[in-house]
């Protein structure tokens, strides 16, 4: 489909997706954000759902100013896959061994490692900028500087949540590896730090909602937001990057025979801001919940934990300011799956998948998401498919 465009304050929002199946309270947090006096223009991907703040799956594009509760808690959450030469011929019978490997050599939940990893060991990462990465956390926020040495520990892990770990087919039964991340606690705690500065702001005072706080240009806020934002997108990217060389090397130990190699990784943020340039103008794009989708950029679109993804290439459309979503999006709450779901439910809809089957992920089961060969419908101007996957083993947190 095309977009279909809404009325808004300050600008028109574009939604790729039918206005009716969207909740009540996400189109009134899209008509707060296009009331934001420096917004300059406001695109709604098909996976859109109520968000704390800012919607998820909403890109937003505004001049001289930032919103961080529109970037979301964890900055520069996103994914990362690789095609191997394995194919499903290599695979073996039983595959809860090879989960089980994965969950060791990577922290799930809340986990973290008991050293910080180093990266000069895992097979052909590049360390270059490591030293200078980490010699930048001096630079961040006071209020979270306490947190340094969990920082680096948690560095490589996977969190709980949506995170996953998947091994996965495409349609031609080659192996991938893909897995869902972001900045861990670290970049939690300095969103909520600079959320709460935002908030105090005197411009911000009479904004319909609060939690639509923003930094504006040349001012010192705004340059310590984003020192630490552009910090833990960072560390987001190298945290992909440990996670992805670590399961690099357990399947290289668990298919040692078959001597397995990995092609170009395909990784992507979906909760950041980028300096970008639309009519004229420099602006400030942040996606929550979005992918960049310029013309022949390479994103991954995952579905959920019982569900096919997409890897997917841009086709660059301005009008949506060359995003897309990043997923099939939620179609109802974490609480409200655990009321409406059983385990039994969990296993019905995981049938064929080693994975978690417990009241732990009830509220990650795949019936409380949207159909995601509808969303990728929904955005066929948008992106083209590369290659459809499906998971065979899915690690959770």
């Amino acid at each position: 489909m095309s977009y279909v465009e809404m009325p808004g304050a300050k600008v028109p929002i574009r939604m790729w997706t039918d206005p009716a199946t969207v909740e009540e309270g996400a189109l009134q947090q899209l008509r707060n954000v296009a009331t934001l006096p420096w917004i300059k223009g406001l695109a709604v991907m098909p996976d859109v759902h109520y968000g704390k703040g800012a919607t998820v799956g909403s890109v937003i594009a505004m001049r001289g100013a930032v919103c961080p509760a529109a970037v979301g808690v964890d900055i520069g959450c996103g994914m990362s896959a690789v095609k191997t030469s394995l194919t499903a011929n290599d695979l073996p019978g039983d595959l809860s061994r090879l989960r089980s490997k994965i969950e060791q050599a990577i922290p799930v939940g809340r986990g973290m490692h008991d050293s910080p990893v180093e990266p000069g060991r895992l097979h052909g990462f590049a360390t270059a900028g490591w030293e200078e990465f980490w010699g930048r956390f001096d630079g961040v926020a006071d209020a979270v500087k306490f947190r340094g040495e969990r920082a680096e520990k948690q560095m490589g892990t996977l969190g709980s949540g949506n995170h996953m770990i998947e091994i996965c087919l495409d349609q031609s039964d080659s192996v991938w590896l893909m897995l869902h991340s972001g900045s861990r606690n670290i970049g939690k705690e300095l969103a909520e730090h600079h959320i709460g500065v935002a908030q105090k702001l005197p411009h911000n005072q009479g904004l319909v909602d609060r939690d639509l706080a923003v930094f504006v240009a040349d001012t010192p806020q705004m340059a310590a937001y984003r020192n630490d934002l552009y910090w833990a997108q960072e560390y987001a990217k190298h945290n992909r990057a440990i996670m992805m060389g670590l399961l690099k090397d357990v399947i290289r130990k668990e298919f040692k025979k078959a001597k397995p190699t990995f092609e170009t990784e395909v990784s992507c943020h979906h909760n950041y801001v980028a300096e970008e340039r639309y009519e004229g103008m420099d602006l400030l794009v942040t996606r929550k919940g979005a992918i960049r989708a310029g013309s022949g950029e390479y994103g991954i679109i995952p579905g959920s934990m019982g569900t096919s993804s997409y890897i997917v290439k841009g086709l660059g459309n301005e009008k949506a300011f060359n995003s897309a979503s990043h997923g099939a999006g939620r179609r109802m709450s974490r609480n409200a799956a655990k009321r409406h779901f059983t385990v039994r439910d969990l296993e019905d809809q995981t049938r064929g998948v080693e994975c978690r089957k417990d009241s732990g992920v009830l509220d990650e089961i795949p019936g409380a998401y949207k159909n995601i060969d509808q969303v990728m419908a929904q955005q066929r101007d948008l992106v083209e498919v590369v290659a459809k996957l499906k998971q065979f083993i899915c690690v959770k947190g």
